[in-house]
């Protein structure tokens, strides 16, 4: 339920109604009102505000679920109460209540029978007052009409003797009417609890035992009828306890009566025969005395009943709980729930185990090669080495004073050429890949560099017509190169030039771009320059275009004796992978052999192998649109590399 207070005029909006402070309105079957709370220090509130109105079962239910009760150890009579609660002042609170009011509970249990006895004695006393009232009324009237101021002394002799025996007559007569009311107590009591009656007067020790077992018994059986069903074991052995003892009281009490009846016809014989005093005294005498005799009566029974009620009285103030508070509640100085230590071990493992979810989804899931198996698995092609990712963004990653990784790599793959068939008789080595970006250019540049520093002649070609992307990164002008060539305007010496990377390293440009790339590879002076070149050359490096969107691959592999196919990690299709032999035989690339570029190690690590999602060389993957330049990534896309690759 909302609400808001309009700080200006102090009133209360609530229900579309404005309500004055202190003012009581009805909500439903209740009335609720607003006070000021003026120990409160909040500045005044701008905002809507609510509060919640619960079901007091529903509240006291939510509290016996929360508390626990354990017993200090096996053998102590001491136990813990426990209240887990938000507000620790309130739980505080609501324990020391909750104590208070049990204490409270057992002693009205105890004093419960007390309070039976002083109900049925006040209940006695307003009547024998009544009584006594009109029997003293009555001898003061007789005294006044009669002219009689006192009686004789065998009239008190008599009022002496027989008064002592009517008091005894009245506790027989007292005794039988607490007789018959505990016997219709039990007759008529089924095994619900009750109020057991008052045995006042009763000094039998066995009768007080078995009504007192009783009442415990009923007492059990009330409290734990609320809590469990009609048909628990223990609320069944309870109420034939109670039925056991109803037999036990009643036989008890036909004895005592018949005893008490017993008593009260020898009491009235003796009353009898004082009564035949009665006949030698005058008759004005003898109705006086009848008269100051039963005041006699009266006033015994008022006195016996202001004692007892008096004894009753002292015991109410003399009851105490059997239970007492070793100490008060007390909250704990620090929270027991959530554990922190436990809510931060389970957020780093559900942080661990959503993580690896997320990256084996997303590897069943990923379209691209991400392990050298599933290389293996398509084609039967070698592997001959893999380079790992570059971070440093430097085309050129291999020199006469580089050592890093991927330069040791590059070695690795220039020692590996002549196992495959590479050497001084067949040197003419094509470099292509799938599709543009994965790292040919990359790929023919730095192993040209790594023959180059063996001492052995390297060519490099620009073959890759349409995209050329190595005379920017040898700083060589394109102004004349393999299209000048091959259109008759230069010759084989005009267009090798000599780079500043490496003596042994020259290069052959791409010259201006042409319109038809495909159809001048196929002019017959492209195989007179290959020609040419393997006669100067140790080895001769041709970087061409990628074989999906053009035929350039296909056309210069006749002139060549071996072919590096570039598959990036994490980059290439699979789709290409699967078609990649198939499609081989039909266009007829020689000699194949696999790189595999750009292995990045998954997270911030640099050695796993197989794992990583990217390469920083190239951002494109279409073969006829310019691609974005890529700018350094931070730790941030290295995290995002993780999930989004």
């Amino acid at each position: 339920l909302y609400f808001s207070i309009n700080n200006k005029t102090g009133k209360i909006l609530f229900n579309k109604t404005y309500h004055n402070l202190n003012e009581w309105f009805l909500l439903g079957k209740d009335s609720i009102r607003f006070i000021n709370n003026a120990s409160s220090k909040r500045a005044p509130l701008k905002y809507q505000i609510f509060f919640s109105l619960i079901n007091v079962k529903n509240v006291a239910r939510g509290l016996a679920n929360r508390i626990e009760i354990t017993p200090s150890s096996k053998l102590s009579t001491v136990i813990d109460l426990t209240l887990e609660d938000e507000i620790p002042m309130r739980g505080e609170d609501i324990l020391n209540e909750l104590i208070r009011v049990y204490n409270k509970a057992a002693i009205q249990d105890k004093n419960l029978l007390a309070a039976n006895t002083l109900a049925f004695v006040e209940q006695r006393l307003n009547y024998v007052v009544n009584e006594l009232d009109s029997v003293e009324g009555a001898l003061q009237r007789y005294k006044t009409s009669k002219n009689i101021v006192d009686i004789s002394e065998q009239g008190r002799f008599f009022l002496e003797n027989v008064g002592a025996t009517d008091k005894q007559l009245s506790d027989v007569n007292i005794q039988l009417e607490v007789l018959d009311q505990v016997e219709k107590y039990v007759l008529s009591k089924d095994e619900t609890a009750g109020i057991v009656p008052s045995t006042l007067g009763v000094n039998d020790p066995i009768l007080s035992q078995l009504l007192q077992r009783l009442y415990e018994l009923e007492i059990q059986y009330s409290t734990m009828k609320k809590t469990t069903g009609e048909n628990n074991m223990l609320l069944v052995s309870l109420r034939d306890q109670i039925e056991k003892y109803k037999p036990s009281i009643l036989e008890n009490i036909r004895s005592q009566r018949k005893n008490l009846l017993v008593s009260k016809s020898n009491l009235a014989n003796i009353t009898s025969g004082y009564s035949s005093m009665l006949r030698t005294i005058p008759q004005k005498e003898r109705e006086l005395l009848e008269i100051s005799r039963q005041q006699v009566i009266k006033n015994n029974i008022y006195t016996f009943l202001l004692q007892k009620r008096e004894e009753t009285a002292l015991s109410f103030a003399s009851t105490v709980a059997d239970s007492r508070t070793v100490d008060i509640a007390e909250a704990s100085p620090s929270p027991i729930s959530p554990k922190k230590h436990f809510v931060y071990f389970a957020a780093f493992i559900a942080g661990i185990l959503l993580t690896a979810g997320v990256l084996t989804l997303k590897e069943l899931l990923n379209t691209k090669v991400l392990y050298r198996k599933e290389i293996e698995k398509y084609v039967s092609w070698p592997i001959i080495g893999e380079i790992a990712f570059d971070n440093t963004r430097d085309a050129i990653v291999t020199g006469t004073n580089k050592r890093g990784t991927i330069a040791e790599q590059f070695r690795h793959i220039r020692t590996s050429l002549a196992f495959f068939g590479i050497d001084q008789k067949r040197k003419k080595i094509l470099i292509t890949s799938s599709v543009s970006g994965e790292g040919k250019t990359f790929v023919a540049i730095n192993l040209a560099i790594s023959l180059a520093l063996t001492g052995k002649k390297v060519v490099l070609m620009e073959m890759d017509l349409r995209k050329p992307k190595l005379s920017p990164l040898l700083n060589i002008k394109r102004d004349i190169g393999i299209t000048s060539y091959l259109i008759g305007k230069s010759d084989t010496s005009e267009i090798i030039k000599q780079t500043e990377v490496n003596e042994n390293l020259h290069f052959i440009s791409a010259g201006p771009l042409p319109p038809n790339p495909s159809e001048l590879i196929l002019h017959e002076r492209m195989e007179t320059l290959i020609k040419n070149l393997e006669k100067l050359f140790d080895y001769v490096i041709i970087d061409t275009a990628p074989v999906v969107p053009v035929t350039d691959a296909h056309i210069l592999s006749k002139y060549c004796d071996a072919t590096l196919y570039i598959v990036r990690h994490g980059f290439t299709s699979k789709v290409h992978i699967k078609r990649l032999e198939e499609n081989n035989e039909l266009t007829g690339l020689k000699n194949v052999s696999i790189i595999f570029n750009g292995l990045k190690s998954r997270g911030f690590g640099n050695t796993a192998y197989g794992y990583g999602y990217g390469y920083g060389y190239g951002d494109g993957n279409g073969y006829y649109t310019q691609d974005k330049k890529e700018n350094r990534k931070g730790i941030f896309t290295k995290i995002k590399n993780i999930f989004y690759t």
